[in-house]
């Protein structure tokens, strides 16, 4: 398929879709909410509380799990679908997310509850939920992830979801012109801007993922943040896609 042919779409969905779409890209192109800024104070100031060494061991484990969730071949292994319409492609999109949100959600519970360690072993578990899910909607909308670029376009939308204000416009860019984008990336997975994408994701969970490490309340926070942060990849990897396969430019 790659984008030539998703299957029959009714002009009422396509409709719906693109409104969909047109208020993501908004969200996504417009002004910083002040809200987010107090937010990143706040953020900055817990950071400083923790020792240096959790924050090396959590970069360190961004770049490795990435990589091999990414680039194993256990996570190559989803075949590209084929339904009689666009419409019925999101519907399993949809339930897939859906499926994973719970699945997360529970994965937080278990690890928000056993304290400090469990805690820290919730970052690459994950990481791993999240990235499956990628490969698996990919699937759906018709494209081989067995294919090094398409991987590095899971990749582009992960750091979309979880990238800063200020940083996300590049990267919306980016995948807005996808195509052309591609035609320059580098064959080399280690050209790729490691160290922006780790400090953008690190920092963005930093604040909400902290709070599980807390214990009595651990478990909570993080069963409800496990579930919107992968809600948030969720809508965001649905909507690059739509961008793709309805041509919006």
């Amino acid at each position: 398929m790659e984008g030539e042919s998703f299957g029959e779409i009714s002009p009422f969905y396509r409709k719906r879709v693109m409104i969909e779409l047109a208020f993501w890209q908004r969200k996504m192109t417009g002004k910083q909410p002040l809200g987010n800024v107090w937010a990143k104070n706040i953020q900055t100031k817990l950071n400083n509380l923790i020792p240096e060494k959790v924050h090396q061991a959590i970069t360190f484990t961004i770049e490795k799990m990435v990589k091999a969730v990414l680039f194993g071949a256990g996570y190559t292994t989803s075949q590209p679908k084929e339904y009689s319409s666009f419409q019925l492609r999101e519907a399993y999109v949809k339930r897939l997310i859906e499926t994973y949100k719970k699945t997360a959600s529970l994965e937080g519970a278990v690890t928000g509850a056993g304290g400090i360690l469990m805690g820290m072993a919730d970052f690459p578990a994950l990481l791993a939920i999240k990235m499956k899910m990628l490969f698996d909607i990919a699937a759906i909308y018709g494209y081989d992830v067995g294919e090094y670029k398409e991987r590095l376009f899971l990749l582009t939308v992960f750091q979309l979801a979880f990238s800063s204000h200020k940083h996300r416009a590049e990267v919306y860019d980016r995948l807005r012109h996808w195509e052309a984008y591609a035609e320059r990336l580098p064959d080399d997975i280690d050209s790729f801007d490691w160290r922006t994408f780790q400090l953008e994701y690190r920092d963005y969970i930093d604040l909400a993922k902290m709070a599980q490490l807390i214990p009595v309340i651990g478990a909570a926070v993080g069963a409800v943040v496990n579930y919107r942060l992968v809600q948030q990849l969720g809508t965001a990897v649905m909507n690059c896609y739509r961008m793709r396969l309805l041509n919006e430019k």
